[in-house]
């Protein structure tokens, strides 16, 4: 078949076309992996108070002044603090105030002394052989987060690092996007369930996993909508019920140029504009791509070949920054290209690319280089060579064969 946008056009082009789902507030113990919805501000310093990142001895400054090892300076200790106590005395001259870890420093206290650095010997006292700055040991109002200061943008994904700083800012119901719905249609009367016994002639439906385990590990919730025969209006019957429900929708299978290859008329009768039909890579260059306008707003239409390892390439090449943009993610196609890392091969390409490749392997560093090895088989229906591989690398179009060693541009799957 004739392909009609290059990758990196089909991209742009699906980017621009999408759109984030929308946000709700969720429980800020179920919001991990969500991508946050709205700037996150700081309501309040952390610490909201001076505190200790000692035990030790809070103090005033200039009474340590003329400390030193030959002359000691004692200062009588008024009061003892531990964590999550309010101090009730404030410090006057030649007085100290025993301290724990993240106590708050009471009244007139500007550094603090640990406990090894000082002799406890005289009851009620403390003896001090150096001097200390003010500010010496003292965990400053802020020093953490400053009140109004962006802490995360939106579109930020909330790993462990963010939930905490939401919860210590008193966020516990986040304002985060909604979990993508992804329709899952698989097309071909040859094609039949997983399960039991394969009829002659048939294959067992493997893009309906593969694409299901992809489109979750990347944060969309999948429902399956079922397999239709090679007829237009069975086709365009499931993407409608499919759209109905869904913020984008998949097919696999009869995206080529044969007799049963229905799919992009089945998009059209369903009402999808078609965007693209065909993609110059290899392998997935077989596609259709396309937009159901609603009110509001359109939803992607995205039908990949029924060769599984064909569906994924494509899928991960060019679909995948679109799925990460209606997740929530802040995604552009130039995100894309500064995702991309140099890596060497480990063994020799012995095939030429006509069309823009997508070789499939493992990514292993050498001598503190990034190297790619080669899953075993490239071809466009081998399913098993993506089992472990974990990145992709891209041959520019019109390659020779390549030799061990070269350097591609490579992304992480």
């Amino acid at each position: 078949m004739e392909y009609t946008h290059e990758y990196e056009a089909a991209i742009r082009l699906l980017l621009d076309r999408v759109c984030p789902v929308d946000a709700e507030n969720v429980p800020l113990e179920l919001s991990a992996e969500r991508v946050l919805a709205e700037d996150f501000h700081a309501r309040e310093d952390v610490p909201s108070f001076e505190r200790s990142p000692y035990d030790g001895y809070a103090l005033r400054s200039a009474d340590s002044r003329d400390a030193g090892a030959e002359h000691p300076i004692v200062l009588q200790v008024i009061e003892e603090i531990p964590a999550g106590r309010t101090p009730s005395l404030k410090l006057r001259e030649g007085t100290a105030a025993k301290v724990m870890t993240g106590a708050m420093l009471p009244e007139g206290a500007d550094c603090v002394v640990m406990f090894e650095n000082t002799d406890e010997s005289v009851r009620g006292a403390v003896r001090l052989f150096a001097p200390l700055s003010p500010g010496e040991n003292v965990v400053r109002i802020g020093e953490d987060v400053s009140k109004g200061e962006i802490l995360a943008k939106a579109g930020t994904i909330i790993d462990p690092g963010l939930a905490g700083s939401l919860a210590a800012q008193g966020v516990t119901k986040p304002l985060v996007y909604k979990i993508p719905r992804a329709g899952l249609i698989s097309t071909g009367s040859e094609v039949v369930s997983a399960e039991g016994e394969v009829p002659p002639g048939k294959i067992r439906n493997s893009n309906r996993y593969s694409l299901t385990a992809a489109l979750r590990s990347d944060g969309c919730d999948v429902r399956w909508f079922g397999v239709a025969e090679d007829k237009t209006e069975s086709i365009a019957e499931l993407i409608a019920c499919a759209l109905e429900g869904c913020d984008i929708v998949f097919l696999t299978g009869g995206v080529s140029v044969g007799d049963y290859d229905l799919t992009g008329e089945a998009m059209e009768a369903a009402g999808v504009e078609v965007l693209v039909h065909g993609v110059g890579i290899k392998p997935g260059m077989a596609c259709c791509y396309g937009v159901k306008k609603q009110n509001p707003g359109q939803k992607l239409v995205i039908a990949l070949s029924g060769n599984p390892a064909s569906a994924l390439t494509n899928y991960y090449g060019i679909v995948r920054p679109s799925v990460k943009k209606l997740r929530g993610l802040t995604y552009s196609a130039d995100i894309f290209n500064r995702e991309l890392f140099d890596v060497r091969l480990a063994e020799a390409f012995h095939k030429k690319s006509r069309a823009t490749r997508f070789l499939r392997g493992q990514l292993v560093i050498r001598e503190g280089q990034a190297v790619m090895e080669l899953s075993q088989d490239q071809g466009n229906i081998v399913l098993s060579s993506t089992i472990g591989a974990n990145m992709m690398a891209i041959v520019p179009a019109g390659s020779a064969p390549l030799k061990a060693g070269t350097v591609l541009k490579g992304f992480l799957l």
